[in-house]
């Protein structure tokens, strides 16, 4: 089993085993309507260098013997012109507790033929579906189509509440996937064979 919490916008804490990641914190009043990350872990990940993604001080590192989460980075890029408009990014495949996660960071392009390949059965998929700074809903829903996670987390999309004006809100990826659940809470607990389905976590 392998929980994920997610803590507003594209960041995540990721719990297996007793071990813990916390991926993409972002800065200090840098996401509107988003506290700021304070949390304490055995590691960080940044998927790339934006003040919104690569604030890894906001999170206090416990040194730990044994990583029972095993993380492969896969490169790929910030838009669809490899990388000139925005620069890199890097996907995250998360294995641990029998079960296969993936968070993709701001990807703004289709992954290569052999990401694909290596994305092929996840458990989960943390995605961003809000556009403009990365695929939107039709392209996010495209990835998903070619990798076929059991369970999809949208991420990096706004609300009323929160998130940048010129990113697109959830409803219009959910408009286009297949069922969804509105969760109550910020969580969810990722087990192997778990139903297909498009998990829209609250940010509380």
């Amino acid at each position: 089993m392998m929980k994920l919490r997610w803590l507003g916008h594209a960041c995540f804490r990721v719990e297996c085993g007793g071990y813990s990641i916390v991926i993409d914190p972002f800065a200090p009043g840098s996401v509107p309507g988003c506290r700021d990350v304070h949390e304490t872990a055995n590691r960080v990940l940044c998927t790339h260098q934006h003040h919104d993604h690569n604030y890894a001080q906001g999170v206090a590192i416990v040194e730990t013997d044994g990583e029972p989460i095993r993380v492969t980075a896969l490169e790929s890029f910030h838009d669809g012109e490899q990388g000139r408009l925005r620069g890199p990014n890097t996907m995250y495949l998360l294995e641990g507790g029998g079960v296969r996660a993936a968070h993709l960071g701001d990807i703004g392009c289709m992954p290569d033929p052999g990401q694909l390949e290596r994305l092929q059965g996840l458990d989960a998929v943390m995605v961003p579906v809000g556009g403009h700074y990365t695929v939107g809903p039709r392209e996010a829903q495209n990835i998903l189509e070619a990798i076929r996670p059991r369970v999809v987390i949208p991420m990096h999309y706004r609300s009323e509440r929160f998130g940048f004006d010129v990113i697109g809100p959830v409803e219009d990826f959910l408009e286009l996937c297949g069922p969804w659940n509105r969760y109550e809470g910020d969580s969810i607990a990722i087990e192997p064979g778990m139903e297909a389905h498009t998990a829209v976590l609250a940010y509380s």
